[in-house]
């Protein structure tokens, strides 16, 4: 786009703004239709952990909001002359799950509760085994019969129940509407309805009654919106709260809220079945969009949608490169007592390019990366181990080879379930993330591991964002009855390029040495957390 293009779009108000509230940056992207980005901003936050209880004060949200809208208004003001005061189409994004209660004035009950709490483990083994169906720790139902079993005082005041995103959108627009992968982080989707499972509803609510309990979730819980509907319009309310200098004009139209898992895929364009994408840095999660849904469940395995309501499994691993990390800093330090000009940038293209010179299956090296718990693996706590033999190859190549198998290695115990018990298949993988930042060769390592193609695109690293700018403009801009899937093809990935790695037999073979190795380490690793 030239300059005076954008100008022009800018000027109509031709543009999108998606938003979204991560676990440690909130981020905004601005795009041109096309989801071609004009600017982007960020905040910084942490959340607290306040009487057991990890939480972020819902006042940093709108001050975390604020000032990447400010950024981006100065930005524009700045390159182009020009105030911003229509945007066509905005969404709203943040971490999926967790639990935000409000009375019938609107007022919260008790402090936000993260995806990151593992507080209510009797609840969803007690939900899980009543549906048939895994209830993750961290979703909403969860959080909810939870605080039943513990007899908290705020049951009977609740009003409304919703996630992070759903909270924002409310606020700005007014309308208590969820997008349906946000939705089925809230509860269990019906895959034939695109709502809430009836059934499953009508059993929570019988449940609840023999604790003392009468609840309509039906009322309390936001109504489910597919992408490309409409989530409601900006309210002269809401545009204060995101510009308080009164710039910004209401109206825009607002699409429904979604979760970081879907906006994901759509910001990796693996939104139709036999697509899947991994998300590989501080923590590695993979996601399958199904044909069909799975013939039983497993609590190592998530089941949530994409934001037309496709199926899709989850694995979600809480450590992925930390470890990794921590080696390469070692590295750097005793460098830089060599070099003092050498750059960590440096460190991680040679330690990662010496991976390629190591044996397939390591030389019997045994890393075992968690830094807490991972329930895919059974493991509470974590410590990280790194193990060999006497008689192992011990060198820098199989090394740092070890140490990045070792990275998803616990999601592929996920994903054998799908791949080997329920005969899930995926054409193509899409891999993003700071593990494949190095370009070929965790995601050569990764598509012979997982026996399955694996893609990595220039666009893949654009974020949640990104894609909810996208899902912005979809509402905003697409055809009659056109698919989010077919919009996607024909006007934001139309130019994308990409690299692709196939499997590699003799590295596929090498690996699942390595992965029995593994396997067989998490028993050391069990007695370490028990002992250390």
């Amino acid at each position: 786009m030239s300059y005076d293009n954008i100008r022009e779009i800018i000027s109509s108000g031709d543009i999108s703004l998606g938003v979204e509230f991560g676990s440690t940056r909130i981020k905004a992207v601005l795009t041109a239709p096309g989801g071609r980005v004009i600017t982007t901003a960020s905040y910084n936050w942490e959340n607290q952990l306040i009487d057991g209880i990890f939480t972020y004060p819902l006042e940093e949200v709108w001050i975390g909001l604020r000032k990447c809208y400010k950024d981006i208004a100065q930005y524009v003001k700045k390159e182009y002359g020009l105030e911003i005061t229509n945007i066509y189409s905005m969404g709203f994004s943040a971490m999926m799950h967790g639990y935000l209660v409000f009375d019938k004035d609107g007022d919260l009950l008790v402090p936000f509760r993260t995806w990151r709490n593992t507080i209510t483990g009797e609840a969803a083994d007690i939900l899980s085994k009543l549906f048939n169906f895994n209830i993750p720790q961290r979703w909403s139902i969860a959080h909810l019969y939870q605080s039943m079993l513990n007899k908290e005082e705020h049951i009977d005041k609740i009003d409304f129940l919703t996630t992070l995103a759903g909270y924002v959108h409310w606020k700005v627009t007014g309308e208590r509407v969820i997008g349906i992968g946000d939705g089925s982080g809230i509860f269990p989707i019906d895959d034939t309805t695109l709502d809430y499972d009836k059934n499953m509803m009508a059993q929570f609510e019988k449940l609840a009654q023999k604790g003392g309990y009468t609840i309509s979730l039906e009322k309390i819980f936001p109504r489910i919106l597919l992408a490309g509907e409409s989530g409601g319009r900006l309210t002269k309310e809401g545009a204060l709260l995101i510009d308080p200098t009164g710039t910004l004009q209401e109206g825009a139209l607002v699409c429904p809220p979604e979760g970081d898992a879907g906006t994901g895929m759509v910001a990796t364009n693996t939104i139709s079945p036999r697509t899947g994408n991994i998300s590989a840095g501080t923590s590695i999660f993979a996601m399958i969009v199904l044909e069909k849904n799975l013939s039983k469940y497993y609590t190592e395995i998530d089941i949530v949608t994409t934001p037309v309501g496709h199926p899709v499994a989850m694995v979600h691993c809480n450590t992925c490169t930390s470890d990794i990390d921590a080696w390469v800093k070692v590295f750097y330090e005793f460098a830089r007592k060599i070099d003092g000009s050498i750059d960590i940038s440096d460190i991680y293209n040679i330690l990662y390019h010496s991976a390629l010179d190591g044996e397939y299956d390591c030389g019997g090296l045994i890393s075992v990366n968690y830094l807490s718990d991972e329930p895919v693996a059974g493991i509470k706590g974590g410590v990280p181990l790194f193990i060999r033999k006497a008689d192992s190859e011990f060198n820098l190549s199989n090394f740092m080879r070890t140490h990045i198998y070792s990275s998803f290695a616990t999601v592929k115990i996920g994903l054998d379930l799908l791949f080997d018990e329920q005969n899930i298949k995926v054409d193509r993988l899409l891999g993003h993330g700071g593990l494949f930042k190095i370009e070929k060769i965790a995601q050569q390592m990764l598509a012979s591991a997982l026996d399955t193609p694996v893609e990595v695109t220039n666009t893949a690293g654009e974020g949640g964002a990104w894609g909810m700018a996208i899902l912005a403009e979809y509402a905003a801009h697409k055809e009659e009855n056109q698919s989010l899937e077919d919009y996607l093809n024909t006007k934001i990935f139309v130019d994308t390029e990409s690299i692709v790695c196939y499997p590699d037999e003799e590295e596929r073979k090498g690996f699942n040495k390595f992965f029995e190795r593994y396997k067989r380490a998490l028993k050391v690793e069990d007695l370490a957390v028990e002992k250390l």
